[in-house]
């Protein structure tokens, strides 16, 4: 019962924290939800999204409760320096990872081809053109029309020209 009475303002504290931190993780998901229903975007890369933002909110979440607890602003500090130094140098081998990533939540938020679009990559040397079979995190998977199956790095589509074609389809009635 000492606990209780000696932190009552860090335990109020935390349990509003913690009360945001659920609200913004439920309202976040249903903005990013409402917008790919409205711009037609496949539920996995809606996913994924999601689950940036939700580490994002970890973060913040973890950082608030430290500084409610007490913890000094420049140890926080120190120990946040430290670790994205660490991580900095980690990803400076893998920045090819970290670009992808990025340039995938870019073409999530705001390229306009999706899946079943026809694209054409200008690019001088290798130029593609093919239908998306799918967007993901890292890449994107093109099948070309004589069947082959391309993986393209996220980061080289905010780098190169894209056209997307029109393919004039004839309305057909299905019967039975």
């Amino acid at each position: 019962m000492n606990f209780v009475s000696s932190f009552t303002a860090e335990l109020i504290a935390s349990l509003v924290t913690l009360a945001l931190y659920i609200l913004l993780r439920i309202i976040t998901a249903k903005l990013i939800r409402k917008y790919a229903r409205t711009s037609y975007i496949i539920e996995q890369r809606t996913n994924l999204v999601i689950k940036y933002i939700y580490l994002l909110l970890n973060i913040l979440f973890f950082i608030a409760l430290t500084i409610i607890w007490g913890v000094e602003k420049k140890d926080i500090l120190f120990t946040i320096s430290s670790v994205a130094t660490i991580v900095g140098v980690a990803m400076f081998a893998q920045w090819s990872i970290l670009s992808n990533i990025t340039s995938g939540i870019i073409l999530f938020f705001f390229f306009p081809f999706k899946i079943g679009d026809t694209i054409k990559i200008h690019d001088k040397d290798f130029p593609i053109e093919g239908e998306i079979e799918d967007i993901n995190a890292f890449h994107l998977d093109i099948k070309t029309s004589n069947g082959e199956k391309i993986t393209y790095p996220n980061n080289l589509l905010l780098q190169k020209g894209i056209s997307i074609i029109t393919i004039d389809r004839e309305d057909k009635d299905f019967t039975d």
